[in-house]
């Protein structure tokens, strides 16, 4: 499928760019092969990237890509569950970034699983500093995918609109395309 409009990864990233300062500190919940982790790297100059991930796969192929990009050493991978982000991760976050499905090039039956991500993406609301932004990237094209994506866009949906503003961004006709959610905690 050929998407022309400009990728959710790409509206992501801009939220991250607007919104979180250079020095500040942010978490991809969802490492992968380290693009968002490599992106945040470089994005915080000054600042702090921590990176989870539950497939050892996907942290050392990270590890090994950040080399590779030569990223700053400004980051700690975590071999660990997302929604166990508070036992890594002490003070309040400027930013996340969640990508959600499966590690691309791998076993697609392993995939996020809605339980642990919807934990993960409300402790991180409540981990955000004023002003600060989650970005959650979601694939309904399969199974836990179109669950995950139903179960994210209501929690969002159901924030308190004193403390928090929501974003949704997706093409409305194509229905198993990937879209985004943002959630931006107001100052």
């Amino acid at each position: 499928m050929d998407y022309s409009m400009t990728s959710i990864l790409d509206v992501a990233k801009q939220f991250i760019t607007q919104l979180v300062p250079r020095d500040g500190v942010a978490v991809d919940f969802t490492m992968g092969n380290g693009h968002d982790t490599f992106f945040l790297s470089q994005w915080l100059e000054e600042g702090h990237v921590y990176a989870f991930d539950i497939q050892e796969e996907a942290v050392k192929s990270t590890r090994k890509h950040l080399k590779e990009w030569g990223a700053r050493e400004n980051y700690t991978l975590i071999h660990a569950c997302h929604s166990r982000v508070k036992e890594f991760v002490t003070g309040p976050i400027d930013g996340g970034m969640f990508n959600l499905g499966y590690l691309p090039h791998s076993d697609k039956a392993v995939t996020t699983r809605h339980e642990t991500s919807l934990s993960a993406i409300q402790t991180a609301t409540e981990m955000l500093k004023p002003g600060g932004v989650l970005v959650v990237a979601v694939y309904p094209g399969h199974g836990e995918g179109a669950l995950e994506g139903e179960l994210v866009q209501r929690l969002a949906a159901g924030l308190d609109s004193r403390r928090f503003d929501s974003f949704f961004y997706r093409l409305l006709n194509q229905p198993s395309a990937p879209f985004l959610v943002a959630i931006q905690r107001k100052k």
